[in-house]
């Protein structure tokens, strides 16, 4: 009952004077703790087996030296025993060593080179089909064979297997879809890998060679090119794995062969068993897939000979001049390309002979064989063309890889000779480096010109040429012409799939070289084509893209608003999920776009209806994190908006996106901090003095929060605005007003519920409503009290909520509020408070330290001891005694820091508190400590020799 009348009188600046650290000058010479740490490396010579130290040279002297690692030469003794004594870790010595060996040869290639693999997804998804295919299925059972059998009858026995495999042993599976097509492959993949493992070599060869032979089969011939990449597939894990097999038989005393190995570190058995790999597939009789197997085991030849390789890659490239169909032809050449590319990238002269071998056989295309063949498939000869592409582009690719300019002019030369020549001009298009093609743009335009229009589709051409032209420049003064010459082309287009395919390349192309006329005149092309028969419904993805293109070239929005079309090009997106993509890309680029706040009624206008676009649609089913990006991005618009001085408008602006925006809940959120920044904005342009004009605006700022705050749904939400708008309110002089915001969140606190949603996970919600009351008391020190509503009103107000409200049985949080009361009530009683907001007037000032006033506060102060005291007796049964001593502690520490302990009652209550901490052993030792050293230090500050005293009536207790 005495803590208020004895409260300690404070000196507030002479306390924070006490408090400052002290000001050090330190010297740190050459150190700074945030300069980087710079190692060196250190040379070491081997220690004797004496144990003398090693002597050690470093470079650096700032550098930290591994003392462990200093005595050994780059080995561990440890491992290199374990490693000798157990096979487990030679295998995956082996392993690693592989692994290196496989990354090493993949790098001889560098990363300039597009592989394989990221090409076939394209491919699977490009060349499909609805028509039935079939399969060939052998039956590979496993003949017995007796133990005592000579070595000469297992030859002959698996000879006859092959055979059987070649003579009929198979039956065919018909009438199956893609999908069915797709799965039987991917189980002979697997059925090999099975052989494989379980040492049935025959087995697994004989897998492969049915795979091969179906690359011969073109009955559904659109279908060619996906049947190749699954095929391939297969054939590149058997040639692995053969290659791998011999490597393996290559380990000598548990040494794997380096990575670089000549054929002389071979032993004889690998080589014999290499080449007993080359003699079985030699005897495959038919060619297609003799050639495929070779090709996939070709990387095994440098088991054999340093040129094996380089001797193999012509032979072969003449095996395929005996493939007459020449789709399957140009496939086995990219193979054979394919394969070379990965064991020797450096053998080029093979890759360009396979080229021109392919050269001398284009007009086999356009043969009858071929015709009829289309006729009987029902498969036009644009179609048929397209087929080609893949296998033409990557043999390209790999010859035109790090190619002399002279090569590659001179191949251009070649394809100009032949006639019909569109299949091959696009293929150098998409093979060769873009720099290249857009030098010679206008070379290409002639080119694609003189195309029979019969043959492969002449749009495909521009598309590619204006793929290169999105990558390289061409060369200035050519560049209109460039852009009307193809333009020409494509508006004629009168497929909407083909002209919008085409269209949305060379838009980059305009965007990138061009002002917005050409732009604008390119987006109307595009609207006129795509609107008859509402074209555009399927073409969304190539849409979406356009407008991509034309925010990433024209990212100042002022500009991009003038292009006429381009609010009616948005207009084309019907369909509600993609309009709403759209838009947040828009938004996503002006939010990183723009520097600067704009308040452009174009930029305005436009982005306020393409953000009410993103937010109408919202509804029950939108997820969570949808809805927190779409209002991430209105905020960043709402925040990029200022009208300068034009504070009134800026809060029209306001309440426009309030009406617009109001099911976005962090948008709202927004919106009030953005309003209470506004009303502080106005009282620093008038230095706190406002006129009756700024006094009524900002009165009309307060109302704006006021009445938004309630439609919020989140209750921490409300209560922290109600806080911080109250805040605003009292420092613009609004009392009435921030007497109405501080009410609304006393009132607000008893529907504080037991768990809120934090994250999407449910948390107890007092440590959140702890935290909130002490920065509500925190304002409150501050605030007049009302003329008409009598002492404290608002802190009464509060602690009858904080005692009604229903606490967890478990929970001290009640006394650690009313314990920060007394903070409050202590700070009260002062003759000037701590802090002040200007201009308004504070209790110290209104009752100049009133001893009615200061009975007041008393009054509730031993009503708030009364209240801890008795919660503290509670807490006497033994399993809470541990709860009692840390809220003893903590009421000993506040009356220390506040009340006046020479005071005779207060220092005999801070003294029970210190011993009930202490008393069943539960109080920590090292804060006890910590706490009493803290108390003598202060008595020898001024005034404070009392604390000696106390000091002395404080025993400290050993836990036992």
């Amino acid at each position: 009952s005495c803590f208020l009348r004895h409260a300690r009188s404070r000196n507030y600046v002479s306390e924070s004077e006490v408090c400052k650290l002290e000001p050090v000058p330190l010297d740190f010479g050459d150190y700074h703790p945030l300069k980087p740490i710079t190692v060196t490396e250190s040379k070491t010579k081997k220690m004797n087996r004496k144990g003398s130290t090693s002597s050690t040279s470093s470079s650096s002297s700032s550098s930290m030296m591994d003392p462990l690692s200093s005595v050994l030469d780059g080995t561990d003794p440890l491992s290199l025993f374990a490693a000798a004594a157990d096979p487990v870790t030679t295998t995956a010595t082996m392993d690693s060593t592989r692994k290196k060996r496989d990354k090493d040869d993949s790098s001889a290639v560098g990363n300039d080179f597009e592989p394989w693999s990221s090409k076939r997804g394209e491919i699977l998804a490009r060349y499909t089909t609805t028509e039935k295919l079939s399969i060939v299925s052998g039956s590979f059972s496993r003949k017995a064979t007796t133990t005592g059998s000579a070595v000469s009858d297992k030859v002959r026995t698996r000879l006859e297997e092959l055979d059987d495999l070649e003579e009929g042993s198979q039956k065919e599976l018909l009438n199956l879809t893609q999908q069915d097509y797709m799965n039987r492959i991917e189980e002979l993949n697997q059925s090999l890998k099975d052989a494989w493992s379980s040492d049935q070599k025959v087995k697994a060869l004989k897998i492969v060679i049915q795979c091969s032979k179906l690359l011969s089969d073109t009955t559904v011939i659109q279908f060619y090119p996906s049947k190749f990449v699954l095929i391939t597939d297969i054939l590149d894990t058997f040639g692995k794995l053969v290659y791998e097999r011999i490597l393996s038989m290559c380990v000598e005393n548990r040494v794997s062969l380096p990575d670089n190995f000549s054929p002389e570190c071979v032993n004889d058995t690998a080589k014999e068993t290499c080449l007993n790999w080359f003699f079985k597939i030699a005897s495959i009789r038919e060619l297609i897939p003799r050639f495929y197997v070779e090709a996939a085991i070709l990387k095994c030849n440098k088991f054999l000979s340093k040129t094996g390789i380089s001797e193999c890659l012509p032979r072969l490239t003449s095996m395929i001049r005996g493939i007459g169909d020449p789709l399957v032809a140009v496939y086995a050449r990219a193979y054979l390309c394919r394969v070379g590319m990965e064991v020797a990238p450096q053998l080029k002269e093979s890759l360009n002979k396979n080229f021109f071998d392919f050269l001398l056989t284009f007009k086999q295309i356009h043969g009858d064989t071929v015709q009829n063949q289309l006729v009987v498939q029902c498969v036009e000869i644009p179609l048929y063309l397209t087929l080609y592409s893949p296998a033409i582009d990557w043999i390209l690719q790999c010859i035109a890889y790090r190619a002399p300019e002279v090569l590659l002019t001179e191949m251009m030369e070649r394809c100009k000779k032949l006639g019909n020549n569109a299949l091959l001009l696009n293929s150098v298009m998409s093979a060769f480096r873009p720099e290249f093609i857009a030098a010679r743009s206008m070379d290409f335009i002639g080119m694609i010109k003189e195309c029979d229009e019969s043959g492969f589709p002449k749009h495909l051409l521009f598309r590619s040429l204006g793929l290169n032209l999105a990558l390289a420049d061409p060369p200035e003064n050519d560049r209109l012409q460039i852009l009307n010459e193809a333009w020409k082309v494509i508006t004629k287009l009168k497929n909407p799939q083909d002209y919008i395919n085409c269209a949305e390349v060379w838009v980059e192309y305009t965007c990138r070289h061009f002002t917005k006329r050409e732009v604008n005149t390119v987006l109307a092309d595009v609207i006129k084509h795509m609107t008859p028969d509402r074209a555009f419904e399927d073409a969304y993805p190539q849409l979406q893209s356009i407008i991509q293109k034309v925010i990433t070239y024209i990212y100042d929005f002022s500009v991009l608003f003038s292009v006429e079309k381009f609010l009616p090009f948005l207009d084309m997106f019907q369909k509600e999920s993609v309009r709403v993509e759209v838009c947040k890309c828009i938004m996503e680029s002006f939010i990183k776009h723009q520097q600067e706040s704009t308040k452009d009624p174009v930029i305005l206008n436009a982005l306020l209806h393409i953000c009410k676009t993103m937010h109408d649609s919202v509804n029950a089913l939108t997820l969570e994190d949808e809805k927190r990006m779409l209002a991430a991005l209105i905020n960043g618009f709402i925040k990029m908006v200022s009208f300068g001085r034009d504070f009134e408008q800026q809060l029209s602006f306001y309440v426009e996106a309030r009406s617009m925006f109001c099911n976005l809940e962090p948008v709202l959120v927004q919106l009030i901090h953005s309003v209470n920044q506004l009303a502080m904005e106005t009282r620093k342009v008038m230095k706190g003095n406002h006129s009756r004009k700024t006094a009524a605006f900002v009165r009309a700022c307060v109302a704006f929060c006021f009445i938004t705050i309630p439609s919020l749904s989140s209750i921490f939400s409300r209560l922290n605005l109600y806080l911080h708008s109250g805040q605003v309110a009292l420092a613009n002089q609004c009392l009435s007003q921030a007497d109405a915001f501080f009410k609304a969140a006393v009132s607000l606190v008893p529907d504080v519920p037991k768990m809120i949603s934090v994250d999407g996970k449910m948390r107890p919600s007092d440590a959140f409503l702890l935290e909130f009351l002490c920065n509500f008391f925190s304002t409150l020190l501050v605030v007049p009290d009302h003329p008409e509503q009598g002492v404290l009103f608002l802190v009464r107000g509060l602690l009858n909520v904080i005692q009604d409200y229903t606490w967890e049985d478990n929970s001290d949080d009640k006394v650690r509020i009313y314990t920060n009361v007394l903070h409050l009530l202590s700070a009260m009683t002062q003759e000037a408070y701590i802090y002040h907001v200007d201009k308004v007037d504070s209790n110290d000032t209104l009752y100049g330290g009133d001893s009615k006033f200061l009975a007041e506060i008393n009054k509730l102060c031993e009503t708030v001891i009364a209240q801890i005291l008795d919660h503290l007796k509670t807490l006497g049964k033994e399993e809470t005694l541990k709860r009692q001593s840390q809220l003893a502690l903590y009421f000993f520490n506040t009356i220390l820091a506040h009340g006046d302990l020479r005071n005779n009652k207060l220092n005999q209550l801070s003294v029970n508190l210190w011993n009930l901490a202490q008393k069943h052993g539960f109080a920590d030792t090292k804060t006890m400590v910590k706490t009493l050293e803290y108390i003598k230090r202060r008595s020898k500050q001024p005034e404070m020799s009392h604390f000696t005293d106390l000091a002395l009536r404080l025993p400290l207790q050993s836990r036992t």
